[in-house]
């Protein structure tokens, strides 16, 4: 079970001011019994995102920018794996972290035949082997409310969703909280990293807690979190990074300049988004 029970409600019964739209309820193994999103027809405006997160409140409907890239893959071609998603509240975080850590932190390099660090040295040098922990919460008090936060950036992006993503469109989806959404629809996009997205969740789930992190945008296999309380010293910005290494290997191994400590520095601190691809 991905979620706790709660159907997505009839947009046309809900009362709510959708624009035209679509249910998708279409899955890897076949159509689901249920809808798992609305997502709409045409381009998101740069209030949809705000005006969706208070008129949706009520129904247990969240909102999510969907993005069909570059290669026009909108929802319903996605490759949903809902039977296959379990419930992020039974995954701990650091439990979910650690086993990624110790999958991912060492690579070969393909020129040398070296096995390499996440930090870009000779893993053979260091003990980068030994899971770091989870990062603590940062010192500094958020400047505004997450949802605002996580509104302004929806609103920029969709003001410009052409450049940054090859369009986006307003989705609602039905989940109690931001981090659940891709497990609500049973969202494959980093099947090549975890199968069942609902352990990812409960990484989201910390992150909420402690870097008021709300998921803004998904795309096939692409995710843009905003982030309310974001690292303030490269310290907290490096412990960080090593959740986003255990994360999202692919953000660091396959993304210029594959090395960990530049990561923090550039994508972490007092960065308000963050942004997470999976080959």
């Amino acid at each position: 079970m991905a979620t706790l029970p709660n159907p997505l409600p009839d947009p046309a019964a809900s009362g709510l001011d959708l624009p035209p739209g679509s249910l998708v309820d279409a899955t890897l193994d076949g159509p689901w019994h249920e809808p798992l999103l609305w997502y709409a027809d045409g381009p998101a405006a740069p209030r949809d995102w705000a005006d969706l997160r208070a008129a949706g409140r009520r129904l247990g409907l969240l909102p999510v920018l969907v993005t069909g890239g570059h290669r026009d893959q909108w929802p319903e071609d996605w490759d949903l794996c809902p039977d296959h998603t379990s419930y992020p509240g039974d995954h701990d975080a650091e439990e979910v972290l650690a086993g990624y850590w110790a999958d991912n932190v060492e690579y070969v390099d393909e020129e040398t035949g070296d096995a390499v660090a996440a930090d870009g040295t000779d893993a053979a040098d260091d003990d980068t082997d030994t899971w770091p922990g989870l990062a603590p919460v940062p010192a500094r008090e958020a400047a505004e409310d997450a949802d605002t936060v996580a509104a302004g950036l929806a609103g920029v992006i969709a003001a410009d969703a052409d450049e940054w993503l090859g369009g986006a469109r307003i989705a609602l989806v039905p989940a109690r909280r931001s981090a659940d959404i891709p497990a609500a629809i049973g969202w494959s996009g980093p099947m090549n990293h975890e199968n069942d997205v609902a352990r990812l969740c409960a990484v989201l789930r910390s992150w909420e807690d402690r870097y008021d992190a709300r998921v803004v945008v998904l795309g096939f296999d692409t995710m843009i979190v905003s982030v309310g309380r974001p690292p303030a010293t490269i310290e907290e910005a490096r412990a960080l990074a090593a959740e986003h290494y255990a994360f999202c290997p692919d953000n660091i191994d396959q993304s210029p300049p594959y090395d960990l400590d530049a990561y923090a520095e550039k994508a972490l601190l007092n960065q308000e988004a963050w942004s997470f691809w999976w080959d």
